[in-house]
């Protein structure tokens, strides 16, 4: 389950490593059932979400089912935390021990499935210092240029932190926050076409987006979010919905923000 040391160059040199596997055929078509209840508002459960958006564009010609908070609802996407195959390569991937963030789900339907707009993740996340943080996203479909699978631009995790200009609808919109060295990058953005269960790791910098879905299947992802052990809060205010506040420089920890892996205990 360990990645190999090509891989981790890859990530360090671009930002990215696509092609892992993450989950079996049966794991998949569990997550796909436990996921199919979450599309109806007031699902059993539904009161334990921290975001939930049935289409957070807001536009009916381009739907976005963007939610956060699963891992508390189903036994499926509770156990995904602890897939080894994620937590080591994690552990690998951060240098150490391996604290959960939170997980959401992007899922696009067929034919007028939305955008995910060009965005760092980390831009969403500067209530948490130091910035030590990693992403794993996770195809419950194949995902092809075709459905909307994600782009990224190579080597964009070497930037500094951007403005947030939107997380759904407009793809162009990051381009009044790009200097014109930047923007000459989107020229070639790289599309990662990945079979279900498999996974793409990304740096919290990357610049990264997904075009719409015109096909006929849906492109539905589970996305694990996850930072080094000794991340702390950078704000007094809730850092999810619903989760007790931890106070600005205190080290996140807790039932919401589990350990998931420590190398140590592997190693003996």
């Amino acid at each position: 389950m360990r990645l190999s040391s090509e891989q981790i160059l890859c990530y360090e040199e671009y930002g990215y490593l696509p092609g892992v596997r993450m989950l079996d055929d049966a794991q998949v078509e569990t997550l796909r059932g436990e996921l199919q209840e979450f599309f109806t508002p007031g699902h059993e459960g539904s009161e334990l979400w921290y975001e939930y958006h049935t289409n957070e564009s807001g536009d009916p010609n381009q739907v976005l089912f963007h939610a956060l908070g699963a891992w508390r609802i189903k036994p499926g996407f509770h156990d995904l935390l602890w897939n080894p195959r994620f937590t080591v390569a994690a552990s690998q991937l951060l240098g150490g021990r391996v604290r959960f963030w939170h997980a959401p789900l992007f899922c696009k339907p067929a034919r007028h499935g939305g955008v995910v707009a060009w965005h760092q993740d980390y831009s969403y996340w500067t209530r948490t210092k130091p910035m030590a943080h990693l992403t794993c996203w996770i195809g419950l479909d194949d995902s092809t240029v075709a459905n909307g699978a994600v782009h990224y631009v190579p080597g964009s995790h070497r930037w500094d932190l951007l403005p947030i200009t939107g997380l759904a609808g407009n793809m162009e919109a990051i381009r009044e926050v790009l200097t014109p060295a930047q923007w000459e990058q989107f020229i070639h953005p790289v599309a990662v076409e990945l079979k279900k269960g498999e996974c793409t790791f990304h740096h919290p910098l990357m610049v990264h987006g997904s075009f719409a879905n015109r096909t006929e299947l849906p492109r539905r992802a589970a996305v694990i979010n996850a930072f080094l052990d000794g991340v702390r809060s950078d704000s007094d205010e809730p850092l999810l919905r619903g989760v007790p506040p931890v106070p600005r420089g205190q080290t996140m920890q807790g039932d919401f923000f589990p350990l998931l892996f420590d190398p140590k205990v592997m190693d003996g």
